[in-house]
């Protein structure tokens, strides 16, 4: 039995973000896309064009496409990253999706992590990516009221093709 004048430990204070921050995907060449913080969505989720499963090594890829600017067809980005598996996803309207999953790292108020993302066309929707609440559980805390707590976009340098794997 814990004694009520004891106080627990208190946890470590984490960093804040807001509900959109602009991130880095180093692995895919992306220098900065704007993300929505979804602590709504359990996966986070990006905009991609152009999927094409194959096998390679007897492993299952995926190649794909993604713009990383809002609202603009350029720059393109041409992935390929090890298929992880598929998940059936609701979107905000709650429709079911099965939607291809893969592995990347990404990079915010300097801390770099692997998340699992969930590919699908997010062309009409405001937000090329959003980051669930898997990729920032344990990380960050979210104000909702503020936005870009991480800072201002970097300079983004222009990457065309980004490949993993053998």
């Amino acid at each position: 039995m814990s004694h009520p004048d004891r106080k627990k430990p208190r946890p470590a204070t984490k960093p804040s973000i807001g509900w959109r921050e602009w991130v880095r995907l180093p692995e895919l060449g992306v220098e900065t896309i704007k993300v929505k913080v979804d602590t709504g969505a359990r996966t986070s989720s990006l905009h991609a064009f152009g999927l094409k499963e194959a096998e390679r090594g007897g492993k299952p890829f995926v190649s794909f496409m993604i713009h990383p600017e809002q609202r603009r067809s350029s720059p393109t980005v041409q992935v390929e990253l090890p298929l992880l598996s598929r998940r059936r996803v609701r979107d905000s309207g709650g429709k079911a999706e099965l939607r291809p999953v893969v592995e990347t790292m990404v990079e915010l108020l300097g801390q770099r992590w692997p998340i699992e993302v969930t590919l699908t066309r997010r062309d009409a929707m405001g937000f090329r990516m959003l980051l669930g609440r898997q990729a920032i559980r344990g990380r960050f805390t979210v104000d909702p009221g503020r936005s870009f707590l991480g800072g201002k976009r970097a300079k983004a340098k222009r990457i065309v093709s980004r490949k993993k794997g053998p």
